[in-house]
């Protein structure tokens, strides 16, 4: 084992020794074998020194090559050895993306068919099944439907927040029993707008209050529409019914507390919020998954389940060092460092220079570049 000077380190040792920040957390672990933005990290935390392997160690440094008036490249980069994994990643994710094209007709088929009740719901249940057996390959910060539009949002809100609450649902550790119904919550819990006037749900100007209620009433008229459902439980009605409740009181239709508001419904809440807020609309834009995450941390004081935000962020947000990133200003670069106190404010390193995005709070991560 040797000390060595920071300043004087080259890619390719191995730590022999974890790393730490400042402030005591783990910034690179014993046993990690440095590349050069991991000498930029090390450099911007001010640290010193770190205990490397020894000349005798099992060292094995990595290749590198210079060129005249350039920084030495890996000869082994990262986009080199990307190159393959995005392309192998991109035909991965073609079931993923035929599915997901199948539930999206199923979906605007129960709009149409909600009147009578007839949801065909031995169809969306076979469908459902179909579309979550790839929804390991679902991540909702780098999956983009393959075409949108503004006139089908809603169709799309639906299926992404059915994969959405699924994930959920087993990130904060409810029963596999649940799982699928949760996904149903999510696919149905606003079905209710089948009986709006198309006109009122596009409205692009201010509603009135009596068009603000009765777009309100899409809830009541979900819970209806469920309620003679034989293939969905209970929490699947209540989310329909619950999911503009907020825990302290001030949501509708029920100005219900958090105590009373179905744990499908506080689920929902979460994947809706950030749905709704991404994709287009007839009436604004799709806003930066971060600038969206980082509302609905603020929204978790007093209005959505802390525990489900918490655990929704932290998740999403989970991306390994490397991870390639565009910011608000365009320019692209590389995660290189992620607290887990600031999970939507990694630091970047752009071209060498580390980006520390806690501190330049005007920029933030418009897109994860896949």
């Amino acid at each position: 084992m040797t000390i060595r000077s920071v300043s004087e380190l080259q890619a390719g040792v191995k730590l022999t020794q974890d790393v730490h920040t400042p402030l005591g957390g783990l910034l690179l672990q014993k046993g990690k074998v440095l590349l050069p933005r991991d000498l930029d990290v090390l450099k911007a935390f001010l640290v010193q020194q770190v205990n490397i392997e020894g000349p005798d160690g099992d060292t094995t440094k990595i290749p590198t090559i210079k060129t005249a008036g350039q920084k030495p490249l890996l000869i082994f980069s990262d986009i080199a050895a990307n190159a393959g994994t995005d392309e192998a990643g991109a035909r991965k994710d073609q079931p993923l993306h035929e599915e997901y094209d199948k539930t999206l007709t199923l979906v605007k088929s129960c709009y149409q068919s909600a009147h009578t009740g007839e949801l065909r719901m031995y169809e969306v249940r076979n469908q459902m099944e179909a579309l979550l057996k790839h929804q390991e390959d679902y991540h909702l910060l780098k999956f983009s439907p393959r075409m949108t539009s503004r006139h089908e949002y809603r169709y799309h809100n639906a299926v992404l927040c059915a994969l959405s609450s699924y994930k959920l649902a087993r990130w904060i550790g409810l029963p596999q029993k649940d799982w699928l119904q949760v996904a149903f919550a999510g696919l149905l819990h606003d079905i209710g707008n089948a009986k709006i006037d198309p006109l009122l749900l596009n409205k692009p100007s201010k509603l009135t209050s009596e068009e603000s209620e009765e777009m309100r009433r899409h809830t009541t008229y979900g819970y209806q529409i469920l309620k003679n459902v034989a293939a969905v439980n209970e929490g699947v009605r209540l989310a329909a019914l619950q999911h503009h409740e907020k825990v302290d009181g001030s949501g509708y239709p029920l100005k219900l507390d958090g105590t009373k508001i179905h744990i499908y419904a506080r689920i929902v809440a979460v994947a809706d919020i950030f749905h709704a807020m991404t994709l287009d609309k007839f009436y604004r834009g799709a806003q930066s998954p971060y600038a969206v995450l980082e509302q609905i941390q603020l929204e978790a004081f007093g209005k959505l389940d802390p525990m489900i935000v918490q655990t929704f962020i932290n998740k999403v947000t989970s991306f390994h060092n490397g991870t390639r990133v565009r910011l608000s200003n365009n320019e692209v670069g590389e995660i290189v460092f992620t607290d887990n106190l600031h999970p939507t404010r990694p630091m970047v390193s752009i071209d060498g220079q580390i980006i520390n995005l806690m501190q330049q709070r005007q920029l933030f991560i418009e897109e994860v570049i896949s």
